[in-house]
């Protein structure tokens, strides 16, 4: 039987199972985000803010992904620690037309990447500059330069624009996410 399951590892048949941590500010985006990454016949048309945690599966690249959306309200923020150790990988959703609140972005993503159980661990990290298509957004390189994430130095990283309502850049952010926690998974089995 090893014979055989290194010959589906070699070809990539394995589907490998992920879980991601969605997280970012209330209002950013993160559930319209996951919503979309469903079959269209599970979409929602209606959705509510996030009381506390959801969970979603979808699949992409050959890796099942089991996402948490968690809260982003400053209440429920603290809950996100308790997921830490068991994730395989990062979204962190920003709606890059609330330059008001982007200095709090910051300082929870900050937080987090020095939290002890994601610091030492190379996760990969996915940004989403969210509603691009409203007039007043940050560009993703102004979001970028606003989180401070040059300063990133221990763990891969990407941003990418993004609007869930209509999907823009989400295929692009989860297939670069995929590949990476790919990458990261075989590196720990090293």
């Amino acid at each position: 039987m090893g014979l055989l399951d290194a010959l589906i590892e070699w070809l990539g048949l394995r589907r490998r199972e992920a879980s991601v941590l969605v997280v970012g500010l209330d209002n950013s985006g993160k559930t319209s985000l996951l919503n979309f990454l469903l079959p269209t016949d599970e979409q929602s048309s209606d959705i509510a803010p996030t009381v506390g945690f959801n969970v979603e599966h979808f699949s992409r690249q050959g890796v099942s992904f089991t996402a948490f959306d968690m809260s982003g309200q400053s209440r429920y923020r603290t809950m996100w620690t308790n997921y830490y150790h068991s994730t395989n990988g990062i979204i962190f959703v920003v709606d890059s037309s609330d330059r008001t609140r982007i200095l709090v972005a910051r300082e929870e993503l900050q937080q987090l990447l020095s939290h002890r159980d994601i610091y030492s661990r190379n996760i990969p990290i996915l940004i989403f500059a969210n509603k691009m298509d409203l007039r007043d957004a940050l560009s993703d390189v102004g979001v970028s330069s606003a989180l401070g994430l040059d300063g990133i130095i221990n763990k891969s990283w990407h941003i990418c624009s993004s609007n869930a309502l209509k999907g823009d850049g989400i295929a692009d952010g989860i297939d670069w996410l995929s590949t990476a926690i790919k990458t990261s998974l075989e590196q720990a089995r090293r």
